[in-house]
């Protein structure tokens, strides 16, 4: 099964992580597994003043810092999965990758760094239900 990993560094995101490591269906060698968050675009003005580069450089800086725990993590369980970021929306941005990616299934936190938002479900997980033909398999 390829299965798509929506993270955000949240503990919803820890709490998604823990419930497939009690899961051995769903955590184990066989299937595939990629790591995916999105980064909200910064506000253009602020693109425009500190240049192209150092953008990039914040981007790629901070999808790391949610990226590696969970790397780290899957790599103890004995799963070496891939990784990609994107910079958008994220409800958007997962639903676009786990369709254009060919995912199975994809598996996230039910609320992330937004969660006061929406208390019942998060944004971001309403939107990738909303706009998502992937099968999604919501932790809480």
């Amino acid at each position: 099964m390829n299965i798509l990993l929506a993270v955000d560094g949240s503990p919803f995101s820890k709490k998604m992580l823990a419930y497939l490591s009690t899961h051995e269906s769903l955590l184990n060698k066989d299937n595939d597994y990629t790591v995916f968050t999105a980064q909200p675009a910064l506000p253009p003005r602020a693109r425009a003043a500190v240049g192209k580069e150092i953008v990039e450089a914040y981007y790629a800086e901070e999808c790391e810092k949610v990226l590696a725990p969970v790397a780290k993590f899957l790599l103890r369980h004995g799963v070496d999965a891939k990784s990609s970021w994107k910079v958008g929306p994220a409800g958007a941005s997962i639903a676009k990758f786990a369709e254009q990616g060919k995912f199975d299934l994809v598996v996230m936190g039910s609320h992330g760094h937004g969660a006061l938002a929406n208390l019942v479900m998060g944004s971001v997980a309403t939107q990738v239900l909303a706009h998502c033909k992937v099968p999604v398999l919501l932790v809480r």
